[in-house]
């Protein structure tokens, strides 16, 4: 989708190149081609953040005070896409995307003062304690437990599915707090510094090679009970308002358009008739999608939650991962039914092998379908 800017748009689209240009080093660029999980390891996607951090630019999505940008939808989305088009690496979300903003909302002023400030530089580097070995999609069947004992909880269970909780130094986690008659009136939302005795971090490795995710084992962990985020048993209003950021704050559009452009790129020979249109049919797809997304972000001030349309925006974009990644295999011929290390099509590869899940993490698509029936005719 092609943008008509007006002079502001253009002098701030000028402003975001000459930062990139100066800032990304190949060092950095060459850290973000050679990701093989979902996101880049830390040494590089830090590395980024530190630099956006210097120029005030780390956290597009915050409001002004608490360190966000001031910019407008658009701003963002043209930042987005320039970045994704200069190779810059991808942000690690879960600190400044998922829990920063339930920090924010329903964090005590100490809360947010503690842990803002670190998340906005990556001094911390949090991971999310969700999904458990029984309690997937039916979240609300977790059974993980916190007891309070004076002043801390015991916590005891395990967590599944936790992405970079080897790299991470805090996890916030949904914890059972109470028995109810709905399972989802019982679960609190806390913080678990991960090197508090009793946590163990098992490694799971992925269909396409990479560690990216772990099983976290709590035995008889010990927090503070001012780890508490919020209200005691509210801990599913956080926790929904939580997954709203996680599948509707993101603008995957310009990553996507840049995986589109991979795809196109490892064609050996020109094109036939059946790809230029697969190609075409893809790139058409893109292009709505693009419109919708800058559609909807375009009505939400800074830090606002986007509401039961991120789970359109989940939907469509998992897909859509799905269907480029698809793409680039099938154009790859021969060489998309294998890995051959440090080829140009490793990463195609890799990616269509991780995206398999992208209907599944952040809340399956059956999940996201249910939510969206629900907004628009209570079904």
């Amino acid at each position: 989708m092609d943008l008509v800017l007006d002079a502001d748009q253009r002098r701030f689209r000028d402003e975001v190149r000459a930062f990139l240009q100066d800032a990304l080093t190949d060092g950095l660029r060459a850290g973000q081609s050679r990701v093989i999980g979902v996101y880049p390891e830390p040494d590089v996607s830090l590395a980024w953040q530190r630099k956006l951090f210097e120029r005030g630019w780390a956290a597009p999505t915050w409001p002004v005070e608490h360190g966000g940008t001031g910019w407008t939808a658009l701003q963002r989305f043209i930042f987005e896409c320039e970045c994704a088009q200069a190779g810059a690496p991808l942000l690690y979300p879960i600190g400044i995307r998922l829990v920063a903003p339930v920090i924010m909302a329903f964090g005590s002023p100490e809360q947010q003062a503690r842990w803002l400030p670190r998340i906005l530089s990556g001094e911390d580097y949090w991971c999310q304690g969700f999904s458990e070995p029984g309690a997937g999609s039916d979240l609300g069947s977790l059974s993980t437990r916190a007891v309070r004992d004076g002043d801390e909880y015991v916590i005891n269970g395990s967590k599944m599915w936790t992405t970079h909780a080897h790299h991470a130094n805090r996890m916030f986690a949904l914890v059972r707090t109470r028995e109810a008659e709905r399972p989802s009136d019982g679960i609190s939302f806390v913080a678990i510094d991960l090197d508090t005795p009793g946590v163990e971090i098992r490694p799971i490795i992925s269909i396409g090679g990479d560690h990216d995710v772990n099983q976290v084992f709590l035995s008889d962990v010990r927090i503070p009970a001012e780890n508490l985020i919020g209200e005691e048993n509210r801990g599913w209003v956080y926790a929904k308002y939580l997954l709203e950021f996680e599948r509707g704050y993101g603008l995957f559009s310009g990553r996507l358009r840049a995986s589109l452009r991979r795809a196109e790129a490892a064609l050996k020979a020109p094109a036939t008739p059946a790809q230029r249109r697969r190609i075409a049919e893809v790139a058409m797809e893109l292009d709505v999608f693009e419109m919708l997304e800058l559609s909807v972000v375009g009505t939400l001030p800074n830090g606002a939650a986007p509401g039961p349309v991120s789970s359109v925006l989940k939907l469509r974009a998992s897909r859509l991962k799905q269907a480029v990644t698809q793409l680039g295999v099938e154009l790859l011929g021969a060489d998309g039914v294998r890995r051959v290390e440090g080829s140009p099509g490793n990463i195609l590869v890799t990616d269509y092998l991780n995206a398999r899940a992208a209907t599944i993490f952040g809340g399956a698509a059956e999940v996201q379908l249910g939510i969206i029936a629900k907004a628009l005719g209570g079904l």
